[in-house]
């Protein structure tokens, strides 16, 4: 803004603003008085000289009417210049108002979508507007198929025209030896790409047609990979300790595939290769290219010293008795498919022999399906209260959170693993966060059980923790207060070794305490009677379908009221009283366990399950649009997941072998379950309604999930 109230102010005549307020008496008399001593003074000079001789005359003088009309005037004229210049920004796809995209768009003659993909999260298709025209001189192309496919669902995407990869009769004056049938068992690359996106092996014709998922390799078809594992990039993690020169990247110790970070690319003018687009490291990848990866994607740092890449390799760490196959002697071996590393007993960098006697410090990425529970996200919007302490590697959090507890919210802006015992008291009426900065994921690893005891109207919220080891417990002297999770993880998995199940991740013993659990990963609930809890956008996995995911302490009786929307629960369900929205109940009752029901409610005049999966002989309040619907589709119906293992990158995703009617069985078309915000299939349809306007004539297309 160019005109301020100060600048307004200042265009005024100095004898009006001196005027203005009160205290401004004294200052006129002894502006007079410079004047009379010296006559060659402006009235202007001599306010100067007095301002600098007398500076408490100018703190004494108050703003008077005349000033608060300037500060008017001067708030409509920074509305006018603000609109001025949004109107010439409105003028361009790059900088308009997400609600004018579509109108920018009608200019070019874009098509809206009828059912936009949840990534433009505004709704503004502001990348296929700004890129329409270069789409239409690109028509037909299959770079451009490529990054239509991009903006459309903003996943990593590759076009593979598979004509260019059908075996072909040869002609001794135009030789292709590229184009052979039979392929080299001798070439372990061309083996391991077999069937993936960046397979170069020739095929026969098959007339199968690929829309149908079911053929690829004919002249016509051109395949569309889509990539809906993304990269969460952890930087500065400690090593996982597994044993002697041991370690794993995952702070839980456990064995997770490393990811590759794709290179950014502003425009796509080729086709994507496999540094474009963020997928599982093979040991082969690594070893053939270690510079592609390594410090890219996988760095290792010992006492404070990032290890070059000469003194690094690949390397298979499988188990082998009690040791790993492999053991590092002179250089640090990983191994990207375990996401697991080995460490000589020194190692000599640039001179310097280091003994490895503290775990090393790893950067890495992991893969997931999305923003679901505790990762380096962007959950500054989730954020409830404002930061009193900060707790960071090599702190302890539990000190902390004592002295400030129901002050703010106590902030860990950390990777590292915390090793701890921890209980947080919430007293009557105050609000207390305990939070990981935003883009960090720092692991919380209990000794016991943290106790939890909220007051009377208080509010405790923990967000963007991996919790393990132990899991929460609310007490039953808690008063009318409500417990938030939001972004955390609480790993399910913990194995009780009486009964072989999971462990309860969440118990709730007060029956005035109200659970809100939001884009979190949790594993068994076991709930109050009275109690109250509301699931959003999250997993319960209680380790298998014939588990007890939500019930009362005993994992017998019924649990308090539940209310579950976009989730998924692996497990079977008691509860008081049910509302489900987009859910997937995945429970089945076996014959003797006690359980007559796979899902049970004790109030079914109260409550609805409305578009979600639930068991067919579950006993639930009304349905509305669930599925399966009768006997015959009960087996047809059930959800398959690509994976059912935390720690997965696919884990809790729906397979493509899924029923339609459960991927897209929600109330807005979308798939059922935890990962309901994704969009997923309606992203897909968005990229076969595009493929249909910029498809070279008598081509098909067919969308292939490569993750």
């Amino acid at each position: 803004m160019s005109f301020t109230a100060v600048r307004l102010f200042e265009l005024l005549p100095t004898i009006y603003r001196l005027r203005d307020g009160d205290g401004n008496v004294a200052l006129l008399r002894a502006i007079d008085a410079a004047m009379e001593a010296d006559h060659a003074l402006s009235f202007d000079a001599a306010s100067a000289t007095v301002a600098r001789a007398q500076p408490d005359l100018l703190r004494s003088a108050t703003p008077g009417a005349l000033r608060a009309l300037v500060d008017v005037i001067a708030q409509v004229i920074a509305q006018i210049e603000d609109d001025v210049a949004r109107l010439y920004d409105d003028q361009f796809i790059e900088t308009c108002a997400d609600a004018l995209a579509p109108y920018i768009g009608d200019l070019v003659g874009y098509r809206t979508l009828g059912v936009y993909g949840a990534t433009q999260r505004s709704g503004s298709p502001r990348a296929e507007v700004a890129n329409t025209i270069a789409y239409r001189r690109r028509k037909g192309t299959a770079s451009m198929l490529e990054q239509l496919a991009r903006d459309v669902t903003g996943w990593d995407a590759r076009v593979v025209e598979f004509f260019q990869l059908l075996a072909t009769t040869q002609f001794v004056r135009h030789v292709r030896p590229d184009r052979f049938g039979i392929t080299s068992v001798r070439d372990a690359d061309a083996l391991a790409q077999l069937g993936g996106p960046f397979d170069r092996t020739c095929r026969t014709l098959e007339v199968r047609r690929i829309a149908s998922g079911r053929g690829r390799s004919n002249i016509p078809n051109v395949g569309i990979f889509l990539w809906r594992i993304r990269d969460f990039p952890l930087a500065d993690v400690p090593a996982t300790v597994v044993g002697p020169g041991r370690y794993t990247f995952s702070p839980l110790g456990g064995d997770a595939p490393l990811f590759s970070r794709p290179q950014p690319e502003p425009t796509i003018t080729h086709i994507a290769e496999r540094a474009d687009v963020a997928a599982p490291i093979t040991r082969r990848e690594l070893w053939r290219d270690l510079a592609s990866f390594y410090p890219r994607s996988i760095s290792v740092a010992v006492s404070g010293v990032t290890v070059p890449a000469a003194l690094v390799s690949a390397s298979d760490l499988s188990d082998r008795g009690v040791a790993w196959a492999y053991r590092a002697r002179d250089r640090v071996l990983i191994d990207p498919e375990r996401g697991r590393l080995a460490l000589p007993d020194e190692l000599t960098i640039d001179g310097t022999t280091l003994k490895m006697d503290e775990a090393p410090v790893v950067s890495f990425a992991y893969g997931f399906s999305g923003e679901l529970g505790g990762g380096p996200y962007e959950r500054t919007a989730s954020f409830t209260e404002p930061v009193v302490a900060t707790v960071r590697t090599g702190d302890e959090i539990g000190p902390v959170v004592d002295a400030n507890v129901g002050a703010g919210a106590v902030e860990v802006s950390s990777n590292a693993r915390f090793d701890e015992s921890l209980a947080i008291t919430v007293p009557d009426g105050a609000s207390f966060e305990l939070r990981a900065a935003t883009l960090t994921r720092p692991v919380l690893a209990l000794d016991a059980d943290l106790d939890i005891t909220i007051g009377d109207d208080a509010t405790l919220t923990l967000n963007g923790f991996v919790i393990a080891g132990y899991g929460l417990h609310v007490l039953a002297t808690s008063g009318r207060g409500e417990l938030r999770l939001v972004h955390c993880t609480l790993v399910p998995g913990l194995t009780l070794a009486t009964a072989g199940a999971f462990a309860a991740s969440l118990i709730v013993d007060s029956d005035e305490v109200t659970v809100t659990i939001k884009r979190s990963i949790l594993g068994p609930l076991r709930v109050q009677h009275d109690a109250t809890v509301t699931i959003t956008d999250s997993i319960v996995d209680a380790g298998g379908d014939t588990e007890v995911a939500y019930a009362a302490g005993n994992g017998v009786d019924a649990g308090g009221a539940l209310t579950v929307d976009a989730t998924t629960l692996f497990g079977k369900v008691h509860a008081r009283t049910l509302d489900a929205s987009n859910a997937i109940l995945a429970a089945r009752a076996l014959r003797g366990d006690g359980w007559p029901y796979p899902v049970r409610v004790e109030r079914r005049q109260q409550g609805c399950a409305r578009y979600s999966y639930v068991p067919l002989e579950a006993w639930t309040p009304r349905r509305y649009r669930c599925q399966p619907t009768s006997g015959a589709d009960a087996l047809r119906m059930r959800p398959q997941f690509t994976s059912r293992r935390y720690g997965d990158p696919a884990y809790g995703q729906l397979d493509a072998r899924t029923a339609a009617e459960i991927r897209a069985g929600a109330d807005d078309d979308g798939e059922m379950g935890a990962f309901h915000f994704l969009a997923t299939g309606q992203r897909e349809r968005n990229v076969a309604v595009r493929l249909d306007e910029y498809l070279r004539f008598a081509l098909e297309a067919g969308i292939i999930r490569s993750s």
